[in-house]
């Protein structure tokens, strides 16, 4: 038997006509540094029928790339809904990545056209020679179009954005599309390699928006206000954009003013009820928020991802300032939800902390297990340990270009995440590090976040970055790199006696290293990479313990 139910695909372009219609007083709004550019939702959908028509104008008729380059505003916004909305890809480029890094991904993407904020016009002026298939880019805001003009050459014709929108029609008839065509495309930030591009389809983004409003998941409602600090460029700001639109959350919108000041402004100002971020910037506005009383009353809790969120952390912002932290999980393959730590009912006191230092439980749709160095799935006992790997709808099984999913990160249909943690029987994931950044010292495993986590409870330490060092006797041993806060003190032989209170002997750091600032990569993750560069470089003086 078959159900009798209507079949309406999932697409971008119904989620923009909901927004835009039974939420159309909610409203984005972005920061300038002064007084906010405000737009309600119903405005959103005018303007991005009138992307919609102009970029059919310069070309876009089918699924081609339109690339952003740009921050968190309304303007971008409006392409997260018009590019896909009229049958295009959306390819949100990173702004943070190295010229050779943007170069290969757009060439790769074959990006069309190119949106970006006039802020950001030096960046791209880099690259755009090397651009071989961009033919159109669009600039939001006032800039000296002549001169860009000028360095773009006759290959690539350069609009302003308003002009280009400038009386057109305010609708847009959104075709029909198959949900399971692709809506936007993201590349992974390529710490090995070159980055590897993962398409989203119209039906993922939709089930993807759907949990993040979902209790469990980020629990959006109507009268919520949302401030997206995450990137729109990095794995879809987490789906909040999407998910703002199907609950009528108001987004607030920092385009680029991302530091701890403005953010505490806003959150202040616009009455912010939930945020999303890294860890490194919430440990930038705790700092601030000590040092500066503000109104956060308004502020119910901050969705944490992106790496493992210190413990200490955590319980400051909830002593200090009534702020919960929920702890989450995911990865661009993941669109990026994976996991959210909300303990189950009837938890308390130690026990709901256990929980919610975790990475979080998987939601519905989402399976996931936990897979031995021979291939052999383990128990979901909370205790056995291996690599993670998971499946669901909004998890893809290949990335662009490939015939067939390769084996390096795909097994089975499974995606292998290169975490390392383990599972319980009730769905939770507690991960121990990455794949490549556990210690192998001495055929035991010491995980470097587990380290990182402890010092950063110490009271002087503002981040600590472990990587493993090469050892003659044992193979690995961990080297610890911290950043002190303002005006503190410690020695290594102090944090070491600190880290003995909880951690055993052997797991304890013997080389050390003071630094002024912990390197980041593209997305505000403690860059490793570069960390163990440095010190097999010597760059880095590193006191060692006897």
């Amino acid at each position: 038997m078959r159900s009798t139910m209507m079949d309406t695909p999932l697409l971008i372009s119904r989620l923009l006509e909901h927004g835009a219609t039974v939420h159309g007083s909610a409203e984005v709004v972005t920061a300038t540094g002064a007084e906010p550019r405000r737009m309600t939702y119903a405005q959103v959908g005018r303007d991005a029928a009138r992307l919609a028509h102009a970029l059919r104008d310069l070309g876009v008729t089918g699924d081609q790339r339109v690339a952003t380059f740009m921050w968190n505003n309304a303007e971008h916004l409006v392409a997260y809904f018009a590019v896909p909305g009229m049958g295009a890809v959306l390819h949100t480029l990173n702004i943070r990545l190295f010229p050779d890094q943007l170069t290969y991904i757009a060439n790769h993407a074959e990006d069309h056209v190119v949106l970006v904020d006039h802020t950001l016009l030096p960046l791209l002026a880099k690259v755009l020679p090397q651009l071989t298939t961009v033919r159109h880019v669009v600039v939001n805001g006032p800039a000296d179009l002549a001169a860009l003009r000028h360095s773009a050459g006759d290959r690539v014709t350069v609009h302003a954005w308003e002009e280009l929108l400038a009386g057109r029609p305010e609708t847009y008839d959104w075709p029909e599309l198959d949900e399971r065509d692709a809506a936007a495309l993201c590349y992974t930030s390529g710490t090995t390699g070159n980055p590897k591009g993962v398409a989203y389809s119209h039906r993922s983004l939709w089930l993807h928006a759907l949990q993040v409003c979902m209790p469990e998941g980020f629990g959006l409602g109507a009268t919520d206000r949302t401030l997206a600090v995450v990137p729109m460029f990095h794995a879809m700001s987490w789906g909040l954009p999407y998910a703002s639109f199907m609950a009528g959350s108001s987004l607030i919108m920092p385009d680029r003013f991302l530091q701890a000041e403005p953010l505490a402004a806003m959150i202040a100002g616009e009455r912010a009820t939930i945020a999303g971020a890294v860890p490194t910037i919430w440990t930038d506005l705790l700092t601030y928020l000590d040092a500066h009383p503000t109104d956060t009353s308004s502020l119910r809790e901050v969705i944490v991802g992106g790496s493992a969120c210190p413990p200490a952390l955590m319980h400051a912002f909830l002593e200090r300032h009534d702020i919960r932290v929920i702890h989450a999980w995911g990865m661009t393959e993941t669109s990026p939800l994976g996991s959210v730590a909300r303990p189950p009912a009837g938890v308390d006191g130690e026990q709901e902390w256990r929980y919610r230092y975790t990475q979080g439980r998987v939601p519905a749709g989402v399976a996931a297990r936990i897979v031995g160095a021979s291939g052999e799935v383990l128990p979901a006992d909370g205790a056995s340990v291996g690599e993670l790997e998971v499946r669901g709808p909004w998890v893809t099984g290949r990335y662009l270009g490939e015939e067939t999913p390769g084996e390096e990160k795909f097994r089975d249909g499974w995606l292998r995440t290169g975490d390392v943690g383990a599972l319980s029987a009730d769905g939770f994931i507690t991960l121990t590090d990455r794949a490549k950044d556990v210690i192998k010292s001495g055929g035991e495993w010491i995980s470097s976040v587990e380290l990182e986590n402890a010092l950063m409870a110490h009271p002087a330490v503002l981040e600590a970055c472990v990587v493993g060092v090469p050892d003659e006797r044992w193979g690995e041993r961990p080297l610890a790199t911290v950043v002190l806060q303002e005006g503190a003190s410690a020695t290594p032989a102090q944090l070491h006696e600190f880290l003995a209170g909880t951690l055993a002997r052997w797991q304890l750091p013997e080389r050390w290293a003071f630094i002024e600032a912990v390197p980041k990569t593209s997305v505000g993750k403690f860059d490793k990479k570069v960390v163990r560069q440095r010190y097999a470089e010597g760059d880095l003086r590193a006191e060692q313990l006897t």
